[in-house]
């Protein structure tokens, strides 16, 4: 079985036709037709893969990734941990949007000097550690509230902190944080060059690494593929294959894949319809078309497509038996979306 989570496939029905009327998607559109669709409350992505990985919600991000970014797991990786990531906060039409860490293209020393001069601002709340150039995890000495996901806030306009009492000192950081930044050598240094700073952190992700029973556990699938390295952490923590998201489907029927495909997600955030049909055609003709096939040959005993979405959540399961119902028609991709 393939299941396959796609974030940024829903938009409202309208939107959906009037961006797929003219794009040749039979591979979609058939599968559409021949399996079973169904319609769940809107969702994230976190959390339906949590679900599927049966998983407590919220993820822990920052003790998951540290898992997965560290070449020897210890005893403190069960300790309580916050990711505080840098970002860029910009302006566009009155609004403050959180672009994603990765775009800051940050290099290892450069991440290094930011939290080295950040470190002392955030010691009351625990120590630094710089993971990655984009991403940064607290071990934290004191209990954190809770925070706004920084990927789903990714791309959109929204508020750093909450304004209640629980976040005060840790809004009071931030700022301290923020003046700091903004006179930091080495983004004094990469305006100089052209390039985007960084001007505050993101804190997200709070918790420990959960207890799981490898000897009850069991799981629906054997590997989890994503280019995201929380994902990479619950496929350690559950002791099965962890890799980045392949180009395309070419699985056959000994694999259980668990594939998360973010390709959509941005351009349907910032609405960049050019690019998000881009990215549909792609997604048809590399995981859709080639799992098509494989149910057709019986490589592939079932597909399970999942569009977790601020509107709803959409659940398409296929088997290989419904590949043999040739009197269900195709269906249009707008039928994703309830009425």
């Amino acid at each position: 079985m393939l299941t396959l989570i796609v974030p940024g496939l829903i938009w409202t029905r309208q939107a959906l036709a009037d961006l797929t009327y003219d794009l040749p998607l039979p591979a979609f559109t058939t599968l559409l037709g021949r399996g079973r669709l169904s319609h769940c409350p809107p969702g994230s992505t976190a959390a339906t893969l949590a679900e599927i990985c049966r998983l407590d919600a919220p993820l822990p991000a920052a003790a998951l990734r540290r898992l997965a970014l560290r070449e020897h797991p210890g005893a403190e990786d069960f300790g309580e941990w916050l990711c505080l990531d840098p970002v860029r906060l910009r302006f566009e039409q009155r609004s403050l949007i959180v672009d994603d860490p990765q775009w800051l293209q940050l290099t290892s020393d450069e991440a290094n000097a930011l939290a080295v001069s950040l470190a002392p601002t955030f010691a009351e709340f625990g120590e630094l550690e710089v993971m990655s150039p984009h991403a940064w995890n607290l071990r934290l000495s004191v209990a954190a509230p809770a925070f706004h996901d920084l990927p789903e806030a990714v791309g959109r306009s929204a508020a750093l902190l909450p304004l209640d009492a629980p976040h005060a000192a840790w809004r009071h950081a931030i700022s301290e944080a923020q003046m700091l930044l903004h006179a930091h050598p080495v983004n004094q240094a990469r305006e100089a060059a052209g390039q985007p700073v960084v001007n505050s952190l993101w804190p997200w992700g709070g918790g420990r690494l959960p207890e799981i029973d490898h000897s009850a556990a069991t799981s629906l699938h054997d590997a989890l593929w994503s280019n995201d390295p929380v994902a990479h952490g619950i496929a350690r923590l559950l002791q099965i294959d962890g890799a980045s998201l392949p180009a395309g489907f070419a699985g056959t029927a000994s694999r259980k894949p668990l594939a998360v495909h973010h390709a959509l997600e941005h351009p349907a955030r910032t609405g960049d319809a050019t690019i998000w049909r881009e990215q549909l055609t792609r997604l048809e003709a590399d995981w859709l078309v080639p799992a098509l096939d494989a149910l057709r040959s019986g490589r592939l005993d079932a597909l399970r497509l999942l569009a977790p979405g601020d509107l709803a959540t959409a659940e398409l399961q296929v088997s290989r038996h419904d590949m043999w119902k040739f009197w269900r028609k195709p269906r249009a991709l707008s039928e994703l979306v309830p009425r």
